[in-house]
């Protein structure tokens, strides 16, 4: 029996196909952050938000986030990532970027309209990163209520 070649196109695009599924595993595998000058980059798979310091009302470290309605999103094992709706304040929209529901959450609020819960899957990541934001804030806040 003759062997069937298969034609390069198939070959190229099963390696394509591979090649686009590691990327959104790695995309999604954690959330990415970068703290830039003024302000905090966030990107957690096909999700990016970058937040100015100076807009940023409180942070506050959770147990567990409030039961919400999903608008677009995933969840997976203990990952849930995506945009959501607030049951009680349905015109506001809440970012979760969580990848252990397990662990305490950082829920920041900016500009009164915009929640976002945020924590990676290493607690003392998640602990280090609180700790910046609330001292950013608190020397932002000291600067705001400094007579001139």
């Amino acid at each position: 029996m003759g062997k069937k070649k298969r034609h390069w196109l198939w070959n190229l695009l099963i390696v394509l196909t591979i090649f686009v599924c590691i990327l959104a595993f790695i995309a999604h595998y954690k959330n990415w952050t970068k703290i830039e000058g003024d302000h905090l980059r966030i990107l957690s798979g096909v999700y990016y938000k970058e937040i100015k310091f100076n807009q940023i009302d409180s942070v506050v470290m959770v147990e567990k986030i409030p039961q919400m309605e999903r608008i677009n999103g995933f969840s997976a094992w203990a990952k849930e990532k995506g945009i959501f709706k607030d049951s009680l304040r349905p015109d506001i929209s809440v970012r979760v970027y969580v990848d252990n529901l397990r662990q305490p959450k950082i829920k920041l609020v900016q500009n009164d309209s915009l929640l976002l819960y945020l924590n990676f899957s290493d607690s003392l990541e998640t602990q280090r990163m609180y700790e910046m934001l609330s001292e950013k804030i608190e020397v932002l806040n000291a600067l705001n209520t400094e007579p001139n």
